[in-house]
């Protein structure tokens, strides 16, 4: 039975089977790294049978980079074993967008020697152009692999897996599993670089926001302490892995897993109004700034308790408030408002009202209406003398908000979700997925958004992001890990329907799919024990700071 393909604009005939590889352009196909088949991401390798549009993906796609980084990964551990083969290594995702090598054996640290051993072993697997070799197995023997190699992390999840066969790469005798499609063969890896990063190293790799390229490195040591100490903690209490937090579920139960998460989220907090309890004198302007979905209003909320506690009795105001109209925001290069730029706020307004109350004198404080897209009169507030502004919002750090007010006068906390999740050594889960996560239940909980709406809109909300928010990180007093570690659980059953809803033929059903393959790894988990004024309420509902 004879189908159509259509590529590149071009519609042509087939009555066999073709991979998408064969319609590539042979001078070409290096530049590429999976494609779309009608909406679907597919590796290069994947046989066609039935009429198609086919969309050749490159670095400069998102879906791409996936495809590539998951390669990557698996060469890079390939060169490990071939060269330390008792070694374990356990990669997560680290500062400046890299890839972070962990040693995992008890006093081998990383070195140049080591370095320079494992780049040439990578650059000479890479020229050898070693075609990796998918194979359809069972779990059954899937097991069996895994434990012949002592993959006894690949085992763990095993049993969570809802499939009954695993799709095992092998290259030249290296097997792994990498949860994604790879490339055909070890030399699409053209572009990547190893750095030292004691005690391991940092792997850079393309990004799609940087047009295909390598972007260039920033340091990051206040984000990096974090994730330390979020992967610390999460080893703790047997929460680094997916496996892992399954197991605590299943033998601590959901009440002891929920009440430990929140209880180290509730000494954060103690530590913080201790900070600010001790700066009391200096401290007019608590910032709280962070990306989209970390909890920002919630932690705003919690705060103030927490300082009304040891007798300080702030007031809370929302950046949010001073938006302009749309008619009078900068515009970004699709000519369209840019609601992310610190420019699209009445910086003169919030400085001036800020200023004001700090004085002593009331002020009346501007109200955004979303519906009116525009700014009404709002509430009329004097604080005492002495009392701090929680002012929240995702410039809250920028200095160019509140040049009127001291330096010395600011304490900025920042706040992010900083997982370090593994299913398993070679697989880590992504931060940015746990908040696209958090983001699609919320919007439809509350906005009545589709799915397909908030996918929308996510990539110019990272794009703001990396442009307005992470560089301020740096700079804070303090960093609230707002992560917590039985999240996903309960997430799984509010957004795999939203998720599943998504049409193939979609353009974003490719992320859908992807979310869906990580969440479907955790058991389920009632949330009926989460605590009203957690910060998971945020996003689930029922929150007892719904009408504050």
């Amino acid at each position: 039975m004879s189908f159509t393909i259509k590529l590149n604009g071009t519609s042509k005939t087939y009555d066999r089977k073709v991979s998408i590889l064969e319609l590539l352009p042979e001078e070409k196909r290096y530049d590429y790294v999976a494609a779309r088949v009608n909406n679907r991401v597919r590796d290069l390798l994947y046989e066609i049978y039935y009429d198609a549009e086919v969309e050749p993906l490159t670095l400069s796609d998102h879906d791409a980079i996936n495809t590539y980084e998951a390669s990557l990964r698996f060469v890079v551990a390939m060169a490990f074993h071939n060269l330390y083969p008792d070694l374990k290594i356990r990669f997560s995702y680290d500062v400046s967008r890299c890839v972070k090598v962990n040693l995992l054996d008890p006093g081998v640290r990383s070195d140049t020697a080591m370095l320079i051993k494992v780049n040439h072993e990578i650059d000479r697997i890479v020229k050898a152009d070693l075609p990796l070799k998918r194979n359809v197995v069972s779990n059954e023997e899937a097991a069996r692999i895994y434990r012949e190699r002592g993959y006894d992390d690949k085992l763990a999840i095993l049993k969570y897996r809802p499939e009954k066969t695993v799709h095992l790469y092998d290259c030249d005798g290296y097997f792994d599993y990498m949860y994604s499609h790879l490339v055909p063969s070890t030399g699409y890896i053209k572009k990547y670089k190893l750095r030292l990063y004691t005690p391991g190293f940092l792997i850079q790799y393309p990004r799609s926001e940087t047009g295909g390229e390598i972007p260039e490195f920033e340091d990051a040591p206040t984000f990096n302490r974090i994730l330390k100490e979020s992967h610390d903690w999460a080893k703790i209490v047997g929460a680094d892995t997916v496996a892992g937090i399954n197991k605590t579920i299943e033998t601590a139960g959901d009440i002891e897993f929920i009440n430990l998460c929140e209880a180290r989220h509730n000494r954060m907090l103690c530590e913080l109004g201790q900070l600010i309890q001790d700066e009391r004198d200096d401290v007019r302007l608590i910032c709280v700034a962070g990306p989209s979905s970390s909890g920002k209003t919630t932690f705003a909320n919690r705060l103030r308790i927490e300082l009304l506690s040891r007798g300080i009795r702030p007031i809370r105001i929302s950046i949010d408030d001073y938006y302009k109209s749309k008619e009078q925001c900068p515009l970004d290069e699709e000519g369209k408002p840019d609601l992310e730029s610190i420019d699209a706020l009445d910086i003169d307004l919030f400085n001036q009202n800020m200023v004001d109350l700090i004085n002593g004198e009331e002020v009346e404080l501007p109200k955004f209406d979303f519906n009116r897209g525009g700014r009404v009169p709002g509430r009329r507030l004097k604080i005492a003398e002495g009392d701090p502004i929680i002012i929240e919002g995702i410039h809250a750090l920028n200095d160019r908000l509140t040049t009127s007010i001291p330096k010395h006068n600011k304490f900025k906390v920042f706040i992010a979700p900083q997982a370090q999740i593994n299913i398993d050594d070679h697989n880590p889960l992504s931060i940015t997925d746990l908040r696209l996560i958090r983001r699609l239940v919320r919007d439809k909980k509350f906005r009545g958004a589709s799915a397909e709406e908030t996918l929308s809109m996510w990539p110019g909300v990272r794009k703001g992001e990396f442009k307005w928010i992470y560089s301020t990180q740096e700079g804070s007093d303090f960093v609230y890990n707002s992560m917590l570690s039985y999240e996903l659980p309960v997430m799984k059953k509010y957004a795999m329907p939203l998720l599943a809803a998504i049409d193939r033929e979609s353009p974003y059903f490719p992320v859908a799919e992807r979310l869906m393959r990580m969440l479907k790894f955790f058991v389920g988990m009632d949330d009926s024990w989460v605590p009203s004024n957690s910060l998971m309420r945020e996003f689930i509902g029922g929150s007892c700071y719904a009408d504050v």
